[in-house]
């Protein structure tokens, strides 16, 4: 039998690595950026034109390579930063697996410019598909340069399946943010198709932050700082009363290294347990330091799962942590008695000796006895108040009788109008014109199988739901302008999301005016959403559209009618009178689908005649 195993070239090695490196155009940015850092820059811009598609350059201040090195650098296995297996147990720093450039030029045109510093001239390479197509000496300014062009130029179909260009700057900006983070001793420019989106000179953390998420944030931070022999715990996390239901910023930062750890996630929320409502998240930067060899990061492609060695104890101490800053910090409410008009209670003294009590009282006072008292009422002559003024008797008749005029009784003979639904036509028909309300959630209506039962809530969701969406298809949402505008204020990652929907919520009945840098100001809202947050209202739609992920227009706009139709519909508990329930029921049957909501949650259900006869035999 002739042998059938050999060895792959090494193209082919690297577009297979491409596939877990390199999933999308913010993987090669967080590569690029990296290895920026790992060579001492100072200062890093990005370039950004078609969120990557098209071109994304990297340009830093670093130390640079030499001619041999950028030539190696695009070889698999290729690593500055490992000798042997050993340094995998004491890695400091980011970039170590050496297949990061063979990968991006694998699946792109990559150029490469970069000189040392002790160096006058400098080296350009030029890589497309894993070939090296020229190398030449070019002078060129100290530090690197990369410029990936065409991503999957040469992979069609991942090319294809490429998110819009929003949702993909979107996940740009999201991993941009978290380098930017770690790293408040760098500088950061990122401008995306000639449009400066970051500039973030060094600073201190706390001020990095609010550089990145806004000036809002400052007043919500509190400082976080323990050490210990295990592990070193810096940072901030916010107040009770920020917390939110969506778009939290939740950062995890190990030896200057984003990651996810949802065991520590539950650390932190403990620590908020009867101080958030339940459901609400709460924001929060923290840094690990902790010693290389008692973690392992090579376990993931993305290295964003790291495992630790001692994590019990690291849970309490974060835990712990967390609770020591609300506690100094004064966030944790305390029991304050009113002291106000209550008598003043001594210590217990053992060694004073025993005393009654003192009263003070008149032994003379008679209860019986009349006191003079020179109090004389003074007099008043009422009839002079209320002279020429005539006596009712006195008032003459009216001299006309109103003419009565007999009306014949109105006669109700009004057929209800034929409703669609998934029961028989007789069900609906023979509805009662009299409805009920139970526990002040669910409505009773009589019909002719029995007993139906309408969840006020859900009811009005449906019905809500196929009036936006209808909304927004035919672009006929009408705008109820405010008397004075709210201003929401958005990171750079929600602000270009906000511009993808921004048709959708105009269609709805949002009026928004961009005022740059991340603020817009809201100047109409729908009509029929009195007494709702028009800001926290847009958040919500904004974050559930970035969860969902959505890329299609249709699923975009089913998402947005359904989270404005869940915050406008009545709430469990509203006391609602006969006519609402009436037009509450008759519009939910009108509806293609009454049965269910939108996301599949049961409307109503029907109580069989036959059913309710077997409960009194």
């Amino acid at each position: 039998m002739s042998d059938i195993i050999r060895l792959l070239p090494d193209s082919v090695a690297n577009q297979i690595a491409a596939g877990e490196v390199i999933q999308r155009p913010a993987s090669v940015l967080k590569e690029l950026v990296e290895n920026s850092i790992d060579a001492g820059a100072k200062e890093v811009h990005i370039l950004i034109t078609d969120a990557g598609r098209t071109c994304l350059q990297v340009i830093d201040d670093g130390k640079g390579m030499s001619e041999t090195d950028a030539r190696i650098s695009f070889e698999r296995h290729a690593t500055s930063k490992i000798r042997d297996a050993a340094d995998l147990f004491a890695l400091t720093t980011m970039g170590f697996r050496g297949e990061a450039l063979a990968s991006i030029a694998a699946v792109a045109q990559v150029d490469l410019k970069t000189r040392l510093e002790n160096e006058e001239l400098g080296t350009i390479i030029s890589v497309a598909g894993s070939k090296v197509e020229r190398q030449e000496t070019i002078s060129c300014p100290k530090g690197s340069n990369f410029s990936v062009k065409n991503l999957f130029f040469n992979v069609p179909a991942r090319r294809k399946f490429l998110k819009s260009n929003q949702t993909e700057l979107s996940n740009i900006l999201s991993e941009f943010e978290r380098i930017v983070l770690v790293h408040p001793e760098v500088a950061f420019t990122l401008h995306s198709n000639d449009v400066e989106l970051f500039h973030l000179p060094v600073s201190s953390l706390r001020q990095r932050i609010i550089n990145v998420f806004g000036k809002k944030l400052n007043q919500q931070l509190l400082n976080v700082d323990v050490n210990t022999s295990l592990i070193k715990v810096t940072g901030y996390v916010g107040k009770p009363d920020s917390a939110r239901k969506k778009g939290a910023h939740q950062y995890f930062f190990v030896n200057g290294r984003y990651m996810r750890h949802p065991y520590f996630h539950r650390a932190v929320m403990e620590a908020y347990e009867k101080l958030v409502p339940v459901g609400e998240q709460i924001s929060y930067f923290l840094y690990f330091d902790v010693d290389p060899a008692d973690i392992d990061v090579n376990i993931h492609p993305t290295k964003t799962e790291i495992k630790f060695e001692n994590e019990v104890p690291i849970w309490q101490i974060l835990a712990a942590s967390v609770k020591e800053s609300l506690g100094k910090f004064n966030e944790v409410p305390s029991i304050d008695f009113d002291t106000e008009g209550m008598p003043d209670i001594p210590a217990y003294n053992a060694a004073a000796p025993i005393q009654p009590p003192k009263l003070n009282f008149n032994p003379n006072f008679n209860p019986f006895q009349k006191t003079a008292s020179n109090y004389s009422r003074p007099q008043v002559e009422w009839e002079n108040l209320y002279a020429g003024v005539e006596k009712a008797e006195q008032r003459s008749e009216p001299d006309y009788e109103p003419e009565v005029i007999e009306y014949p009784a109105f006669q109700d003979d009004e057929i209800e109008p034929e409703q669609t639904t998934l029961y028989d036509h007789e069900t609906v028909a023979e509805k009662s014109s009299v409805q009920f309300q139970f526990k002040g959630r669910f409505i009773l209506t009589s019909v002719k199988s029995g007993l139906m039962v309408i969840d006020q809530h859900r009811a009005h969701i449906r019905v809500l739901f196929d009036q936006y969406l209808q909304q927004i298809k035919n672009h006929q949402g009408v705008s109820q302008g405010v008397l004075f505008p709210e201003i929401l204020e958005l990171p750079a990652s929600e602000a270009v999301v906000l511009q993808e929907i921004s048709d959708d919520l105009a269609a709805i009945g949002f009026d928004l005016s961009n005022l740059g840098g991340g603020s817009y100001a809201i100047n109409g809202v729908p009509s029929g959403i009195e007494g709702l947050s028009p800001v926290q209202l847009i958040r919500n739609m904004l974050h559930t559209a970035m969860e969902k992920g959505c890329d299609v227009k249709e699923e975009v706009q089913e998402t947005l009618a359904l989270t404005l139709a869940k915050a406008a519909a009545i709430v469990y508990g509203q006391v609602l009178g006969n006519d609402e329930m009436t037009k509450l029921v008759d519009s939910l049957f009108a509806c293609a689908t009454p049965n269910y909501t939108p996301d599949g949650k049961t409307v109503l259900s029907l109580l069989k005649e036959e059913d309710i006869e077997k409960l009194f035999r």
